[in-house]
Order: C-alpha cells, then sequence, then structure tokens
C-alpha cells in the first residue's frame, strides 16, 4: 500500500464518549457537553473528557507511556507552560508528562516569546 493510503485514522471519540455518558454516566452528559460539541477533538480535549466523566485517577506508568500527542496539543501545552510562567517540572506533574519529553519538545518547537 501507498504510505498516503496508509494513514492512521484516529477513533471516532465523539460517538465513543456520547455512547459511555449516555449508558453510563447520564448526569454528566450536561457538563462534557462544551467539549463534545467541538468539531474535532485534540488529545487535550480527550484528556479533560476522561477526568470530566470518569475522575482524577492516578495514571499509571504502562498506561502514561502509550499517550501521543499531535503537533497542535503539544504547541498549547508548551503555550500553556508560557501563559502561566511554569518550569518544567511543574507542567509535567500538571499533564503528567516527563520533564525529558518537555524538554525534548521544547527543542523541536520553538514557541514565540
Amino acid at each position: 500500500m501507498d504510505r498516503e493510503k496508509q494513514k492512521m485514522r484516529q477513533p471516532y471519540y465523539k460517538k465513543i464518549y456520547s455512547d459511555i455518558l449516555t449508558k453510563k454516566f447520564p448526569g454528566k452528559i450536561n457538563e462534557c457537553q462544551s467539549i463534545l460539541s467541538k468539531e474535532e477533538l485534540s488529545v487535550l480535549d480527550i484528556i479533560q473528557l476522561n477526568e470530566r466523566i470518569f475522575g482524577c485517577h492516578e495514571i499509571s506508568a504502562d498506561n502514561q507511556r502509550l499517550r501521543s500527542y499531535d503537533n497542535q496539543s503539544i504547541s498549547k501545552i508548551l503555550e500553556y507552560q508560557k501563559k502561566y510562567d511554569l518550569n518544567n517540572t511543574q507542567l509535567s506533574i500538571h499533564f503528567k508528562l516527563s520533564r525529558n519529553t518537555i524538554a525534548r519538545w521544547k527543542s523541536k518547537f520553538k514557541i514565540d516569546e
């Protein structure tokens, strides 16, 4: 197959989370509607939906290792760091990331001052 045809498709998160909300958590539909009404969900939106629906649980190291971030989400995370004047350690705790990952992102993606 051609590389263009092999593009990875993202799961249809809107449908998945809508089904979870209607079947298991009908009381939280209004709370999550603002995120689900977006045209396209980013990685950060999905993380926020998880926290709103299931609460803040400790994320295991195995689960954290399997996360992947697109360029748009990485730039939003780095802009968040600049906006709130956080160092790499504070940002890593907030988003549950490795400090080394953040340092690597900062060298790869230059955010304007």
